[in-house]
C-alpha cells in the first residue's frame, strides 16, 4: 500500500491577548506572514494581527488509507495546541480542514505528463 499524503489547515483565532503577547507576535510577524506558507510536518503559522486575530497552521501528515486523514487531523490539531500551549497563548474556534493529495485532481500539465510516461 502506498502513503498517502495529507494537508491540514487547522484555524482559529486568538483570544484575550496581552500586550506584551500581542507585542510579541507583531514583532515576529514577517516570520508568520502568509507569503511564508507552506505545508510541513513540523507545521506553519501565518497571521495578520495588525488586520485581525485569526491565525492558521499548515502541516503535512502521512497515512496509508483514505480513513487515516481523521487521526491526521487530529494530530494536526494537537500540535497546534501544543504550541498555542506552550507560549501561553489562549486561542478560540479551532476548526480543522484537510485534503488528501491522493484525491486531488491533477492539472492538465501533470495529465500530459503521466500519460507520456
Amino acid at each position: 500500500m502506498s502513503e498517502r499524503t495529507f494537508r491540514i489547515m487547522v484555524r482559529g483565532s486568538f483570544d484575550a491577548l496581552s500586550e506584551e503577547q500581542r507585542a510579541e507576535l507583531l514583532a515576529r510577524a514577517a516570520e508568520h506572514d502568509v507569503f511564508n506558507a507552506a505545508f510541513t510536518a513540523e507545521g506553519s503559522l501565518t497571521y495578520d494581527l495588525a488586520m485581525r486575530p485569526f491565525f492558521t497552521f499548515r502541516y503535512l501528515e502521512y497515512g496509508e488509507r483514505e480513513e487515516d486523514i481523521v487521526a491526521a487531523g487530529e494530530r494536526a490539531q494537537a500540535k497546534a495546541e501544543l504550541w498555542l500551549g506552550e507560549r501561553g497563548y489562549a486561542y478560540k474556534a479551532l476548526k480543522v480542514s484537510a485534503e488528501d493529495m491522493a484525491l486531488m485532481p491533477l492539472a492538465k500539465r501533470q495529465r500530459k505528463a503521466q500519460a507520456a510516461g
